[in-house]
């Protein structure tokens, strides 16, 4: 049987393109290093996962060629293809799960700090049968990992990515697919200049091993 597909959604760190949020107080060319930073940190995190096969989930299509400059050596990239966020989503789970992983798990780039038991939790109860749907909740309103066991449009379609109730509605949705849902804790994503603030303040009582790429950018821009 092949094992868990676990994919990394992701954007090229170009400036203007990533974490605009962020500006100011960054510059759009800092907002882009720190994401690029950010990526580095997630994908380091899942290259050290047992038993999954990683994937990095890229946009644009025309970014291809840099971003396989970021890749580890165990990782597929491979395209994300819709319309929008949840139709990008659904289309990335159904063909993973077409190419006959028993699972996927699709995570965000944005939570640097996120703890990897988290990610090893989300599998283990996949692979146990516990669990038909798995959600990683954000401090936000959204989720910062979802994954599950079959193809399900119902759960992409037609919500409200910007807005607080994102994993509100997932959840509502789940519930009329009759899927059985496992929630692991929540986390936050870096999205505003105050979880900057918060992160650079987790990372200094952090180990030294939790995001080393954006450890070391955010404190040596802060010593320049």
């Amino acid at each position: 049987m092949r094992r868990h597909a676990l994919a990394v959604m992701a954007r090229a760190p170009e400036p203007g393109q990533a974490k605009t949020r962020l500006v100011p107080p960054l510059s759009y060319e800092s907002a882009a290093q720190l994401y690029r930073c950010f990526l580095l940190d997630k994908l380091l995190q899942v290259a050290g996962l047992p038993e999954i096969d990683p994937y990095l989930a890229y946009t644009p299509i025309e970014a291809r060629q840099s971003m396989l400059e970021l890749l580890p050596e165990a990782f597929t990239l491979i395209p994300q293809a819709g319309s929008s966020l949840g139709d990008r989503l659904h289309r990335l789970s159904a063909i993973l799960l077409e190419r006959g992983h028993p699972a996927v798990i699709l995570i965000d780039s944005d939570s640097p700090t996120l703890p990897t038991p988290y990610l090893l939790e989300a599998v283990t109860r996949l692979q146990s049968g516990t669990a038909d749907l798995v959600l990683g909740p954000a401090e936000d309103g959204g989720y910062y990992l979802i994954g599950l066991k079959r193809p399900c449009r119902a759960l992409f379609d037609n919500i409200p990515w910007s807005g607080p109730t994102v994993l509100n509605e997932t959840l509502r949705r789940a519930a009329t697919q009759r899927l059985q849902v496992s929630t692991l804790p929540s986390w936050f994503d870096v999205d505003t200049p105050e979880d900057l603030t918060r992160l650079r303040h987790d990372l200094t009582t952090a180990g030294t091993t939790v995001a080393p790429h954006t450890r070391r950018f955010l404190f040596s821009e802060q010593e320049g």
